[in-house]
């Protein structure tokens, strides 16, 4: 089911033309953003690492034919500064992360590296361009300091990070800050920070992450080891996140005024935990078995995490219009049906208009 909630959705008229400088666009939600901003008429350039999963999104609905992307590291600061210099953005969609809370655990160094300098390497690029009016710059929703307190994240609740990857992303937030009040502002350009977290939807094949863990373990017949089954997390679906990114661009446009941080995410009351995320899809995958781990098992994870998105809901018009329940049931049909031969690419456009077209 829907959940009845009308949403503003990114306008076809403001992107037709647009030159978009994406990052990340070989991730799974950079392939997605690649493929609805096609679909909206945007000139896409972008920098990205090669994908990180095999199979990847990217590779199989094709979205190199979409992009005129280019492979390489965010942290060559010489390097992002010719390509995004060379595409003459107007507008940035900054997604390229090292993204994964027990990878961060592993390389320290490498999260803290490209989260923040890379942010930086974007920024310096930002600084220096005439072109560009806009820039949304994606961190995530878990920069809050962890209180555990149980109450939803406002945006402006203080910033903190546990683990390497937390601490990177609250820390980019700053640099951020620090570059629209200092450079950025004066120069015309709008820039803001989107925070979400906990995106499903179909082509995610990234390790330590519940739905790829779900589809990788029921479709080979195995048991699928779920890890802090109790935690609480604002589930979305990526077509409501890319939604909140492209609206977002959008206002920025012409309202300057907007340029600071938002939540993207599930109202309070729908955000569910790890273990009924997991025994919906196993009704609607229609088996599987599941080993139930402890809470504490491996390293430290926030309990329990909400965001209050009712800023967004209210100033941007953004609110999800599908339910947990809808996502999920999208999620695990796209990759049933992706499994059954069908393109995936079309795949992604069926739940796009899908979206779209809701009354």
């Amino acid at each position: 089911m829907t959940t009845g909630r009308q949403s503003a959705l990114p306008d076809p008229s403001f992107w037709r033309g647009k030159r978009v400088f994406l990052t990340g666009h070989t991730g799974f939600k950079g392939s997605w953003l690649a493929i609805w901003l096609k679909r909206l008429g945007a000139e896409i350039g972008g920098v990205s690492l090669r994908p990180s999963t095999e199979p990847s999104l990217f590779d199989l609905a094709q979205v190199a034919e979409l992009v005129d992307g280019h492979f390489g590291d965010i942290r060559d600061q010489a390097l992002v500064a010719r390509l995004c210099a060379a595409h003459q953005p107007e507008i940035i969609l900054h997604l390229a992360a090292q993204p994964l809370v027990r990878a961060s655990y592993a390389d320290p160094a490498s999260t803290f590296g490209t989260n923040v300098m890379g942010t930086v390497n974007i920024l310096e690029a930002a600084r220096m361009s005439e072109s560009l009016r806009a820039v949304v710059m994606v961190t995530t929703d878990k920069v809050y300091l962890d209180t555990q307190q149980q109450s939803p994240f406002r945006e402006s609740d203080t910033l903190g990070g546990h683990d390497p990857y937390s601490a990177s992303k609250a820390a980019s937030e700053l640099v951020v800050a620090a570059y629209r009040s200092s450079y950025l502002k004066e120069k015309g350009v709008a820039v803001a920070t989107a925070r979400a977290g906990n995106v499903i939807g179909g082509g995610d094949w990234a390790q330590d992450r519940l739905i790829p863990d779900v589809i990788r373990a029921w479709s080979a017949g195995g048991t699928l080891n779920v890890r802090r089954p109790s935690s609480v997390r604002p589930w979305n679906h990526v077509i409501e996140t890319l939604t909140g990114y492209l609206v977002l661009a959008e206002r920025l446009w012409d309202a300057p005024q907007l340029a600071r941080a938002w939540n993207f995410g599930p109202p309070p009351h729908e955000e569910v935990t790890v273990r009924t995320i997991v025994e919906m899809a196993r009704r609607i995958y229609g088996a599987g078995d599941v080993a139930w781990g402890a809470r504490e098992e491996g390293p430290h994870e926030t309990r329990w995490l909400s965001l209050d998105n009712s800023k967004a809901r209210v100033e941007l018009g953004v609110a999800p219009r599908w339910d947990a329940a809808t996502a999920l049931e999208r999620t695990i049909r796209w990759y049933r049906r992706q499994q059954d031969g069908a393109d995936p690419r079309g795949l992604c456009e069926a739940d796009i208009d899908h979206f779209e077209t809701i009354q």
